[in-house]
């Protein structure tokens, strides 16, 4: 085998390089890290309102009249981060509700989760809202361009079109009722 005939990339046998590679070109396609980040602060926005949480012995239950409140914007966080994954077209939206919720969520449910869904949450759907798809690699469009010039037949020069016969000016000091003389007349 040389190196003319060799693979540039060859096929890869094993079932984790074969998923890594699957896994690289999903993140790649859609705002993966903004997504993420906006389930990250779901979370904790979900876990403090029902959590009883003991310090030293002491039983802490932070169930309040906000836990409602808490559950629907952490719930909304964490779809509207798989929105993003699997709907990259609606990737504004997603990025601008998830800022929206997260700041709504600081006073409905013990701030943000303690603030741990704040940073998240802000950073995630800025991510959403600034993410692009990349443009095709280049060799692919030079190489489409390069078939389609090859199949096109050679363009054919446009027919001669005729001057417009020229028009005779007036002098410099005649006025306007005498070039309107001198144009032609139309007959109705």
């Amino acid at each position: 085998m040389s190196s003319a005939t060799a693979e540039a990339r060859p096929e890869h046998r094993n079932l984790v390089g074969a998923f890594w590679r699957g896994f690289r070109d999903f993140r790649r396609s859609r705002p993966f890290w903004g997504g993420l980040l906006a389930m990250i602060a779901g979370v904790p926005i979900l876990y403090f309102p029902y959590a009883h949480l003991s310090l030293g012995g002491v039983t802490i239950a932070m169930s309040t009249t906000a836990g409602a409140g808490s559950l629907i914007i952490g719930v909304l966080l964490i779809i509207l981060g798989l929105t993003a994954w699997f709907q990259p077209a609606v990737r504004i939206f997603a990025g601008v509700a998830t800022t929206l919720l997260v700041l709504v969520s600081i006073p409905v449910s013990n701030l943000a989760g303690f603030g741990m869904a704040l940073l998240p949450g802000l950073i995630g759907g800025g991510l959403m809202m600034a993410w692009a798809k990349l443009p095709e690699p280049a060799v692919a469009a030079e190489a489409t361009t390069a078939e389609s010039v090859a199949t096109e037949e050679p363009a054919v020069a446009p027919a001669a079109v005729p001057a417009a016969p020229a028009v005779e000016q007036p002098a410099a000091g005649a006025s306007v009722p005498a070039q309107q003389a001198a144009e032609p007349k139309e007959v109705r």
